[in-house]
């Protein structure tokens, strides 16, 4: 499985890092973002706790906004 420093340097290289960010600033984005408890996942990365990582996923994914935005993100990695 790719780190997230290989799977950044990937959209970088085809070109999608901006409109990756672009989804990120979206409404939806947003919206994730202020529900989404970003100590722990900072915490669960650092850690290279992959349940704890799956529960957040699980938890985003959950939702109407997560599910659309990993469509989108889903799309843009094509």
């Amino acid at each position: 499985m790719a780190t997230l420093e290989e799977l950044a340097k990937e959209l970088e290289r085809r070109g999608k890092a901006g409109a990756l960010r672009q989804l990120a600033a979206s409404g939806e984005g947003q919206r994730l973002a202020q529900n989404l408890d970003t100590a722990a996942l900072e915490a669960a990365a650092r850690s290279g706790d992959a349940a704890a990582l799956a529960s957040l996923l699980r938890g985003v994914l959950g939702t109407a906004e997560g599910r659309k935005l990993a469509e989108s993100v889903e799309e843009l990695m094509k």
